[in-house]
């Protein structure tokens, strides 16, 4: 998957992860990091729950996966900000 496509999803994974934890977005920076943060962290969960999904490019699957790992990413920064 090429750098633009990695933005790509990572802003929208980001932004929609910060809509549903937070109610809000983060700025452009701050979901595009959340989201290919949580695009990682996502691609590594479903391999260890067996799913077998990845991020592979710009595609609704890749996008669940981001978006999945993105609001991961989001709780647990809530559960250490407390």
């Amino acid at each position: 998957m090429n750098l633009i496509s990695w933005i790509l999803v990572g802003a929208i994974a980001g932004w929609l992860a910060g809509q549903v934890v937070k109610g809000r977005g983060m700025g452009l920076l701050g979901n595009i990091i959340v989201g290919v943060i949580g695009a990682l962290l996502g691609g590594w969960l479903s391999g260890v729950l067996g799913l077998g999904a990845a991020v592979t490019g710009f595609n609704l699957t890749s996008l669940l996966v981001a978006f999945g790992g993105s609001v991961v990413l989001l709780l647990i920064l809530k559960l250490f900000k407390k």
